[in-house]
């Protein structure tokens, strides 16, 4: 085995301390820098996990998804994809790295939603791509409908 060694005037060792402190914070400000706006990710491959999550997001739903369908999320986007795509941004997430992908789609009836809470008309959609939670919302599906992201407000 090799070892070198070299030694360092004391001027010059504090100089080599301050940088490798400076790029030490240049490192965690970039990391946090990166994390804000994204979504925390979760996991959501059981009904469990579902169930769970949809609860901690303030939603009373029933024991089971309503519908769960397969649907491929277009390579080329039309202004209605941007628009719900900006809605995911919104919550931290980001569709882009997905198109051409195949995804599932969870639907549930949502029992607790303010005005809404006799009405079958209120549904929360998890988009799950290979068991991670990769965007939703939640909307009413009549005629003066709305949309929103998952998070109860």
């Amino acid at each position: 085995m090799f070892i070198k060694t070299f030694k360092v005037k004391k001027k010059a060792g504090t100089a080599v301390l301050i940088g490798a402190f400076l790029v030490l914070i240049a490192a965690v400000v970039l990391i946090a820098h990166a994390r804000a706006g994204r979504a925390d990710i979760y996991t959501l491959k059981t009904e469990s996990d579902r169930q769970a999550f949809i609860s901690q997001m303030g939603w009373e739903v029933g024991k089971e998804y309503d519908e769960c369908k397969v649907v491929l999320i277009p390579e080329k986007w039309n202004d209605v994809y941007k628009k719900y795509n900006d809605l995911q941004k919104e919550q931290g997430f980001d569709l882009t790295d997905y198109k051409g992908k195949t995804v599932e789609i969870y639907t549930y009836s949502v029992h607790n939603y303010k005005g809404y809470e006799d009405s079958e008309d209120v549904f929360i959609n998890l988009y799950i791509c290979d068991g991670v939670l990769i965007g939703g919302d939640v909307c009413c599906t009549r005629l003066d409908g709305f949309m929103q992201g998952l998070k109860r407000l």
